[in-house]
């Protein structure tokens, strides 16, 4: 069966009533929507739908990565942010790995493997918004990892660049001094070594095991007994800190959502450690700009520029602020906006962003819900790159995350690797509200994608009038990675642009000094995979669209 990526047809947005999930493959955002259809409301869907999707595309999330969430409570119309992200080891140490010879995080070995939230954060967000149990909702999970089910096209793609990863191949240049086993377990989430093919059936009956003993213990199944044991020897293995007590200490937290007013809408983000702290710095500084009024190039230019100081922000502050203090309240305030939008040229780009000081006074998956009776879940679940770590916990099914590669080998900096700190986290999910009502759920995944695709969408929608599925499909742009100099006092970095921009507003971009780098096809995957569900707060139609950049769907009831 042959598949390919080229972007040739359209996508009409779905609508209902009664319900919707919108994610990045079909088959989980149906077991999303027979949750609905049992009575479930959207926090019962989600997690329904990141555990399928823990089956459907184990490269990039699962029970062993973290979580983050924003909930619209229809009935009290307010919304609140969990932070299921993990944290560092106990004896998580700079030292120790200064003195192995690291001058940065290592990426792959058990080093970089924080504590997996995800379990935790799927039964605080069903303890304290749901309506079913952990039980109820895993079974679609359960019978397809059981069962099979066949790959579908972008997540083959990415699968088979994962393959010497979970393999630890010879010839894997991970830069990692990890001296791990030479028959790693990798082999459970591939087929006789190979990563599975576009429609080629796939089963993780080691995986399909683990779900029924969460599904029989609850988050206990995870954090106590032999799965902990097993999690801490394994990552001991590949030289990480973990142990059973680090497992037993985790919690996930509740958080008071940070917002910025743009378009007529609010914008809701998760706090640090996540990122969104860098879309929100960006949306201040935007809403000061009459961005309908301006020329493509203009509003291009001014938008590139509000994310380039937004992520100056955001990779000198976002930490674990319950270990570091940060000045939070000034850095997400409209006065911080006001102060830092004179640091936009509207004529040049930057080519030096340092980070500001308020004054006082390459993987994810991303699903969103909606019921109905107005509720709305924003979810986000993740290993981080590709396989995370690449290590698998033995007779599991469980690949394990690569978070703590966030944390920097500096202790004098807010993300400075210490014990039991939670790291830098890419992952965000995004809400917005207009009048008091829910507006949107949303997000687009892909690491320093996320916050930009956050700030386009916002855009797209609020400001430019367009309906979901019109934001998801319109060309995108990207800075490059923050080690491009993106967030330092160094260069801008590269502007990666999206294939079907205007031509001479490219060269226009050019003339002011961005370095453009243009992407086509399967690259566009670069741009993230967005999920947008609108609600009309007269009539209570829901209105979905999914991003064509992905294997997914948005579906109705």
């Amino acid at each position: 069966m042959n598949f390919d990526f080229t972007f040739r047809s359209r996508r009409s947005n779905v609508l209902a009533r009664r319900g919707m999930v919108a994610t990045s493959q079909p088959l989980a955002a149906q077991a999303g929507l027979s949750i609905l259809q049992a009575g479930g409301n959207a926090a019962d869907a989600a997690i329904a739908t990141a555990a399928m999707l823990n089956v459907v595309e184990p490269t990039s999330t699962g029970i062993g990565g973290d979580c983050f969430a924003l909930y619209w409570d229809a009935k009290t119309k307010t919304v609140t942010a969990l932070n299921g992200s993990g944290r560092s080891p106990g004896t998580a140490s700079i030292a120790d790995l200064r003195g192995q010879g690291y001058t940065a995080m290592p990426t792959f070995s058990g080093h970089a493997v924080s504590i997996p939230g995800t379990v935790a954060g799927w039964s605080d967000l069903l303890e304290r918004h749901g309506r079913m149990s952990l039980a109820d909702v895993l079974q679609p999970a359960i019978r397809t990892a059981e069962d099979g089910y066949p790959v579908t096209e972008w997540i083959a793609n990415g699968w088979a660049t994962q393959v010497k990863k979970l393999l630890r191949s010879a010839d894997w240049q991970s830069g990692d001094r990890d001296n791990g086993p030479e028959q790693p377990s990798g082999n459970e989430l591939l087929i006789d070594g190979r990563s599975p093919r576009a429609g080629e059936i796939m089963r993780i009956p080691t995986l399909g095991a683990t779900m029924r003993a969460i599904a029989a213990e609850g988050k206990a199944a995870i954090y106590q007994g032999e799965f902990a044991r097993k999690i801490s020897a394994h990552v001991q293995r590949y030289g990480g800190w973990i142990t059973p007590d680090d497992m037993a200490a985790h919690i996930s937290t509740w958080d008071e959502p940070i917002v910025a007013d743009i378009g007529g809408v609010r914008l809701y983000e998760c706090p640090p450690n996540g990122q969104g702290l860098a879309a929100i710095i960006a949306a201040n500084l935007a809403a000061g700009f009459d961005l309908a009024a301006m020329s493509e190039a203009d509003r291009l230019h001014t938008l590139v520029e509000c994310m380039r100081l937004g992520f100056a922000d955001a990779q000198q502050w976002v930490c674990d602020p319950r270990v570091v203090e940060i000045p939070l309240a000034g850095l997400a305030s409209k006065a911080y906006g006001d102060q830092r939008r004179s640091a936009i040229d509207p004529r040049r780009a930057a080519q030096e962003v340092p980070y500001g000081y308020p004054m006082a006074g390459s993987d994810t998956v991303y699903l969103t819900t909606a019921d109905g009776e107005g509720n709305a879940c924003s979810f986000i679940n993740s290993l981080y790159q590709g396989t995370g770590s690449g290590l698998v916990v033995p007779g599991t099914g469980v690949s394990l995350q690569n978070r703590a590669a966030l944390f920097v080998l500096d202790a004098e900096h807010p993300n400075g690797l210490a014990p039991r700190k939670r790291p830098y986290q890419t992952i965000i999910p995004a809400m917005t509200t207009r009048d008091g009502e829910l507006h949107a759920s949303f997000g687009v995944m892909g690491g320093y994608m996320q916050p930009q695709g956050h700030l386009q969408m916002v855009v797209n929608m609020a400001v430019l009038g367009m309906n979901p599925q019109e934001a998801l499909d319109v060309p995108r742009w990207a800075l490059s990675g923050p080690h491009s100099g993106l967030g330092s006092q160094e260069s801008g970095g590269l502007l990666m642009i999206e294939e079907g921009w205007d031509f001479g507003v490219m060269a226009d971009l050019t003339r002011r000094g961005h370095r453009l780098a243009p992407m086509t096809g399967a690259s566009r995957s670069g741009f993230g995979g967005g999920q947008i569900i609108l609600r009309d707060p007269e009539t209570g139609v829901l209105i979905g669209g999914s991003d064509p950049r992905k294997d997914g769907a948005a579906v109705g009831w």
